[in-house]
């Protein structure tokens, strides 16, 4: 079905399913062709035909999810042909797969890979609803599994969870967006050197905030187990957290072991304090809550434990920033950063916003691989007269955007209200530390380190208290 419009096209391709990284990578290549001036190829979810429509595309009501829908902003008549075309031909070589000759049918399900394969772990990354089946047949082929994948119901990752700790295996997930295993980054990982730490994380992005703190401070780390974001929930009691203590426990090469989350509940916290207490290896937390301290301070408390010296931590600018009246408005890729920075800043007016969170993901990819949604909801933002300060982060490493200040510093140079931007990453990673601080520090943005600095500083800018 096509909905015809001046120099713009909208078309349903009813049943045609492709991942959203995928489509995301499609739409930047038609975007890229001559004449196209807007291209967006997505599942036709209500998110992203809300997104659809505020770029002023008109979606046939009829469309549903299992819908792709196909916009196109040409800037002649006679180019969409050509910009259709390029379409099909992004979708074919996206689904492109030459393996070369082989003599075996590939696997049909995760448990027969595995029965080819005599050791590894199996990551999950599937539309959530589809997530169980293939984690719970890594279980049953006797191996751990990270599930990379969102909107997961919370009974089904009990289920993985129950199942896994009966048989001395760990569950990473779901939503477990960032790992280390044996050395080897997961998800969306810093590259860190091996060291005397070894984390265990129901948070993402706020795993990646102490790597990149102690990244900085010259401590390396051995192992991130990332256990999703409910894991200390009272859902869920801390299942997968006990069973990566108790390896992380077992690990000779692990002096401290170093407990991240958001804000958990408070028995389950209790508990698995208790449970820290039966281990050789001493702990540190870093449990965000109200009163609780920041992850800064935590991997702080984690260097003195270690008897390191506390740095910096670094902060750049080539421009004094002006202070200012009106509301923080935080706009965040990590749902832990998002939390931290409203613990510190829940001030009447101030806003935090998490583009990672499901609402914001459901048919799209993770916002640190498709910056779109927010940089849409960052014009709005620094337009809105109560704006006093803009507060975001830009998280590094290995699946993350490969160039985030490409796209992000020329909006951020076009905005005259101060711009705090904490950076999450380390040296080695492969977008550029220095480079991106170096970006967006140049387009007018202040720079940090570390997040809970980059939050007090926002407020400062606002007159609010510290």
């Amino acid at each position: 079905m096509t909905t015809p419009s001046p120099h713009g096209h909208v078309e349903l391709r009813p049943g045609a399913y492709a991942d959203s990284v995928t489509l995301l990578q499609v739409s930047r290549v038609v975007q890229g062709l001559p004449g196209v001036l807007a291209a967006q190829v997505a599942m036709a979810t209500p998110l992203n035909v809300e997104v659809l429509e505020g770029m002023g595309f008109d979606v046939p009501a009829q469309a549903t999810p299992n819908d792709l829908v196909v916009a196109l902003r040409v800037e002649d008549a006679d180019t969409l042909a050509g910009a259709l075309g390029g379409v099909d031909q992004a979708l074919r070589d996206a689904n492109r797969r030459d393996s070369g000759p082989t003599e075996h049918a590939p696997p049909r399900t995760t448990g027969a890979a595995f029965r080819r394969t005599p050791e590894g772990l199996a990551l999950v990354s599937v539309p959530g609803a589809s997530a169980f089946v293939e984690a719970m047949d890594a279980l049953e082929a006797g191996r751990d599994v990270m599930v990379f994948s969102d909107n997961v119901p919370v009974d089904q990752e009990v289920a993985l969870k129950q199942y896994a700790a009966e048989r001395g295996l760990l569950v990473m997930g779901p939503d477990c967006g960032t790992a280390v295993v044996g050395g080897l980054g997961l998800g969306f990982a810093n590259v860190v050197s091996p060291g005397p730490v070894g984390i265990v994380a129901a948070s993402g992005t706020g795993c990646q905030q102490v790597l990149a703190l102690l990244d900085h401070a010259g401590v390396g780390v051995t192992s991130a187990l990332g256990v999703g974001g409910r894991d200390l929930s009272a859902d869920v009691g801390g299942l997968a957290t006990r069973e990566a203590m108790r390896r992380l426990d077992e690990d000779p090469t692990v002096e401290l072991i170093v407990l991240i989350s958001k804000p958990p509940a408070d028995d389950v916290a209790a508990a698995i304090r208790a449970y820290a207490g039966t281990l050789s290896t001493p702990v540190e937390y870093a449990l965000l809550g109200p009163g609780q301290p920041d992850l800064t301070a935590a991997t702080e408390a984690v260097l003195r434990r270690l008897g390191r010296e506390v740095p910096r931590w670094p902060v750049v600018s080539t421009r004094a920033l002006e202070p200012g009246s009106g509301a923080v408005r935080g706009l965040f890729v990590g749902g832990t950063l998002a939390s931290e920075a409203k613990l510190i800043a829940d001030r009447p007016g101030n806003t935090f916003v998490d583009f990672g969170d499901d609402e914001y993901t459901t048919g799209r990819a993770h916002p640190m691989i498709d910056p779109s949604l927010r940089l849409d909801h960052l014009a709005r933002a620094a337009a809105d007269p109560e704006t006093g300060v803009l507060l975001l982060d830009v998280v590094l490493g290995h699946g993350a955007e490969p160039d985030p200040a490409a796209g992000l510093a020329p909006v951020l140079a076009g905005i005259d209200k101060p711009v705090v931007v904490a950076v999450v990453g380390t040296a080695a990673d492969p977008q550029g530390l220095a480079r991106q601080v170096t970006a967006l520090a140049e387009a007018g943005a202040e720079v940090h380190l570390s997040n809970a600095a980059a939050t007090r500083r926002a407020l400062e800018l606002v007159g609010g208290p510290q």
